[in-house]
This record gives C-alpha cells, structure tokens and sequence, in this order.
C-alpha cells in the first residue's frame, strides 16, 4: 500500500509543481482557493513520502488550508488572499523544516546504531512479529553471524517457551520482563534474558528490545564450588576415618601385638601421607588461582627442564617397564615463564602416562616449534607426551582439568593420585597463556599436549 501512495504522490506532484512555477512567474493569476489547495497537496505530498516525524508542522498547514477552502472566498475577496511571492515563501519554509527535520531524524538513527552496535552484552531488536531486525556485535558473537536471519540459535532461543511467554506478558503490560532460560544446544548454556517493549515503535519496525546476559560461567563457578566442598570433605574425610580406625585398634587389640602395630602404623603412614598431599596440592592450587591473572617472568628451557623430570620419574618407569622415545627440539624456550611451574606441568602429565599407561609400553615425549592455532600466529613450543594404555572415552575428557575428578577413581587412589594434578596444571598453562588438549582412543592410548608461548 505505501508504496502505491508513493507512486501515485510522485506522479501528482509534477502538475502541481508546473501550476506554482506559473503562478511565480506571473503566467497565471492567482485563483481564489488556490494557495490553500496548493498548500494541502504538498501537505499530502510530504505525508505519502514517510514524513510522518514531521506531523505537527504538516497539519498546521493542512488546518490553515482547510480553513481558507471553506471559508469560499469570491472573486472579490481575491485581494486578500495570499500573493504568489507569499505562497512560494511558504513553500520554501516547509522545504526547509522538512529538511532540516530529516537532517536530525538521520542523526538520532545514526546514534541509535551506534549505541546498540557498541553495548557489551548482546541486543537483539525485533519486529512485532518476533522478527530479528538488528543485532549487535556482542549479539552475533554469542549466536553466531547469521544472527539477523535467525540462524539455528537464534531460532532456538526466539522458540523457547519461557523467552516466548516474557514476550507475550512485556507487550501486553507494556513494561519490561525478565526470564531465566536453560539452553540446551549446541552448548548448554544459562542466559538471563530482559525483554524490553517499544511504544511506539522505532522507525524501521522495531517493537521489542532483548538484552541477553549470558551466565553460564557464574553457574559453573557456583556448581564447582559446592562440588569442591563436597568432594574435599569426602577425600579427606575417608584417609582420616582409616587413621581413627586404626589408633583405635592399636590401642585395644593390638595393644600388645607388636607385629600387628607395624603393619598399622605403615598403612596409617600411608594415610597420612595421602592427607599431606591432598593439602599440599589444595594449597598449590589456591596460590595458582591468586596469580593467574598476572603473566609469569622468567623463561624456561623446555628439553632441559622435560629431560630432568624424566630422570626423577625414571624409578617409577623401571617399576613399569616402561620404554621413553624422545623427540625433542634443544633451542625451545619458554619466555615469560616460570620454571618451578613449567616442571610441575611436566611432571603431573608425565606421572599421568607412566601411572595409566600400559605396563611395558613406549612412551613418546615431542617437543617442537609450533605456531599458535587462535589465528594470531604467536610463535610458540608444543610439547606432547603420548601413551600406549588403555586411552579415555570421549565423554570423560571434557571434565578431565575439573577439581577431584577421575576417571578411575580406585585406581587413582591406589597410585596416591589426588585428582587435582590436572587441574593444577589447566591453571598453570592458563596463567601462561597457554593452550592444554586432551586426545584419547580407547584401546589405543592418550596424547597430552601443551602449547606454550615463546620469544
């Protein structure tokens, strides 16, 4: 329909501008009514083409129109209708208004844009159709960049009951709505969404503003932390339950049983070893958590510092039989980095492949140049160590870096496993600006690699 009004406005406007042109030039003489006529139709003329920003100085004009046709003046009262000159000065003041009106509306859309392109969480603006009109770039971050053509996640947060239902209730109260929804797919995700009513709506259609506010971090960080307490406590609650068992019965039955007490006292030694560990790794991990905002100094020879820790560990590798191939590239240096850390790194994923891997099996430490895979192209060392043992299914890897969690949690216990190395060492590359992957077959071994920055 606009567009026909359009058409039709564009086509009745040549004959009335050719009908002022006459009356300026002096080839027609004024007509009673005609100033008002000319005066509603470029009222009309302004109207068809959008100028409905402009309404209040479009129906002054109508109104002084309307008013000069009925009052049908005659052809003596001629004289005391407005000259050609005051018409065409009219004119030229309603040409000029609208320009200049059309000059701020094009500011206020510029800075409507600008404050949407550039606010931190995502924005999405919507039709009153639940059409996605604009998104902002914080928006097709978090939904990919098809986001204004309501891609598979934009469809499937727009689908969802409860975002549905705040929509619902913001146009028909008229005030804003908050829901908290749980996105399954393609990650599971906790957003809190704003919806926001426009009344009016905004000049390209917009009727409904929603501010995402993505939460999933927050959720997660709640949920380790109740996971932490309830599986400290549950770690440290088993050794010292064995040492009470244990004092209790030295000091009853085996009171005056002298070989019972050894063996008793080396599995309490064992326990309270564990307890020792335990708080040591608990308390490592708390000061690597305080300082992981703040780069290390220093840097790192990496084959010297991977060759040291395979001696320390080579008592353990006897013990299992187990063959180390090396590859290693002398010149790496990690910088900045710190060298106690970088070791602990090591150690922890070299205990890892010894402890899990297959009993006489080979072991494969590489270490090579290699760029980083973030695009930026930073120069950095790759340093994987790879075993032959048994591997990791694929749904255990993901929570492989989480506080106390194994795989095969008796076993782990049994090899004086924590369950905290892995997460020390996500840290500790973390606070490197590092990069940790995890690769596991099952049956056919697992591959840890650690990408460190160097100079």
């Amino acid at each position: 329909m606009k567009p026909l009004l359009r058409l039709t406005s564009a086509i009745g406007a040549v004959p009335l501008l050719i009908l002022c042109l006459l009356m300026l030039t002096g080839e027609l003489r004024p007509i009673p009514g005609l100033a008002a006529l000319a005066a509603l139709l470029l009222a009309s003329l302004a109207l068809a083409w959008g100028w409905r920003a402009r309404l209040g100085l479009v129906s002054a004009s109508l109104g002084d129109a309307l008013a000069q046709v009925r009052a049908a003046p005659t052809r003596a009262d001629a004289a005391a209708l407005p000259s050609a000159e005051d018409l065409a000065d009219g004119i030229r003041r309603l040409a000029r208004g609208l320009t200049e009106q059309g000059v701020l509306l094009e500011r206020l859309r510029r800075a409507d844009a600008a404050i949407l392109e550039n606010l931190p969480e995502p924005v999405l603006l919507l039709s009153a159709e639940r059409a996605v009109l604009r998104a902002n770039p914080a928006a097709r971050e978090m939904l990919g960049p098809e986001a204004t053509g309501q891609g598979p996640d934009t469809a499937a947060l727009l689908r969802h009951p409860v975002l549905a239902a705040a929509m619902d209730d913001a146009l028909m109260l008229g005030y804003s709505v908050t829901a908290e929804l749980h996105l399954p797919v393609p990650v599971p995700r906790e957003v809190s969404a704003r919806v926001v009513p426009l009344d009016p709506p905004l000049a390209d259609g917009g009727r409904l503003l929603i501010l995402l506010i993505d939460r999933s971090r927050e959720a997660a960080i709640e949920r380790t932390r109740a996971d932490f307490v309830a599986n400290a406590s549950h770690e440290l609650r088993t050794p010292l339950a064995s040492l009470l068992g244990l004092i209790e019965t030295l000091r009853g039955p085996a009171a005056d049983d002298p070989a019972a007490q050894q063996r008793f006292l080396g599995i309490m030694a064992e326990q309270g070893e564990r307890i020792r560990r335990m708080i040591d790794d608990l308390l490592n991990l708390s000061r690597i958590e305080m300082e992981e905002h703040q780069p290390p100094v220093g840097e790192v020879p990496l084959a010297m510092i991977a060759r040291a820790e395979m001696e320390a560990l080579s008592p353990l590798m006897k013990q299992r039989n187990i063959r180390a191939e090396l590859e290693l590239a002398e010149a790496l240096v990690a910088r900045p980095a710190n060298a106690d850390q970088v070791a602990q790194v090591i150690r922890n994923v070299l205990e890892n492949a010894i402890n899990h891997g297959r009993e006489g099996g080979v072991m494969i430490v590489s270490l090579k140049p290699a760029v980083a895979e973030d695009g930026t192209a930073r120069p950095g060392a790759l340093l994987s160590i790879a075993d032959d043992g048994p591997g990791i299914a694929k749904h255990h890897i993901p929570r492989l870096t989480e506080r106390f969690y194994r795989v095969d949690a008796a076993r782990s216990r049994h090899k004086g496993g924590t369950g905290l190395g892995l997460a020390i060492t996500r840290h500790i590359i973390m606070r490197h600006r590092g990069r940790l992957a995890i690769e596991s077959t099952e049956g056919l071994g697992t591959k840890v690699s650690i990408w460190l920055p160097v100079s």
